[in-house]
């Protein structure tokens, strides 16, 4: 049995690596507002977007943009609201979006919302049942026992993610750290809401590829992929 500290109330990490240049900062201020998902829209969150999306999916986390984006094209009737702290990154993604020149002027994606905030806080405020995937890929693993209380896979976050999820959506995880990799494994053996089956050793397909992953591979470490399903 886990004993697990509850989820701390604030956001923990870095929010910038080094200072923003010119062009990032000006993505921040001219683009990333028009891509901005609206808090007062999380009630009816299909409504932030600029057509009716098919199915409604959030990203945990996407780090530099690789897979959202690579999966925003894939699936292009999917509504994708993504969720990213880090300025770094935000400002990644956004330079894939936007022509140097154009932040305020550019077409943007009108089945992609972001949301630069805590992720928890977009859960708790989405409808019951509303989300058809979840993704949190390479996450920040808080190697430290005493930190454990600071991962996303939580055994307290565990029921928000479950409520938010519809019976028979999934939550795929994926982590190159082994400590966190035995923290998912045990956290979710001890819980009733999704089943899953074994880890994939190897990127299943439709799981597009980050940067987060093609380092840790680099580095000879070993992604694991998980895809858990909301139990009915």
């Amino acid at each position: 049995m886990i004993a697990a500290k509850p989820p701390p109330g604030r956001l923990y990490g870095r929010q910038r690596s080094h200072p923003l240049r010119p062009r990032q900062q000006k993505l921040l201020d001219e683009t990333l507002p028009r891509l901005r998902f609206k808090p007062e829209l999380a009630a009816d969150p299909a409504a932030a977007f600029g057509r009716p999306p098919s199915a409604l999916w959030l990203e945990v986390g996407f780090g530099g943009g690789e897979h959202t984006l690579a999966q925003h094209a894939a699936h292009p009737d999917i509504g994708l609201l993504a969720c990213e702290v880090f300025e770094n990154g935000l400002c990644s993604l956004l330079t894939r979006l936007v022509p140097d020149g154009e932040e305020a002027t550019a077409p943007l994606p009108d089945l992609l919302r972001l949301w630069d905030d805590d992720a928890r806080t977009l859960l708790q405020a989405l409808p019951e049942g509303c989300l058809d995937r979840m993704f949190l890929l390479f996450p920040d693993p808080w190697p430290k026992s005493r930190h454990a209380k600071r991962r996303f896979v939580h055994p307290q976050t565990i029921s928000l993610v479950a409520t938010k999820l519809r019976p028979g959506g999934e939550w795929r995880i994926a982590s190159d750290d082994p400590t966190y990799q035995s923290w998912v494994d045990e956290v979710m053996r001890e819980q009733s809401l999704f089943t899953g089956k074994a880890p994939a050793f190897v990127r299943p397909d439709g799981w597009p590829p980050t940067r987060y992953e093609a380092k840790a591979l680099a580095a000879g470490r070993r992604p694991l992929y998980w895809s858990f399903i909301r139990a009915g």
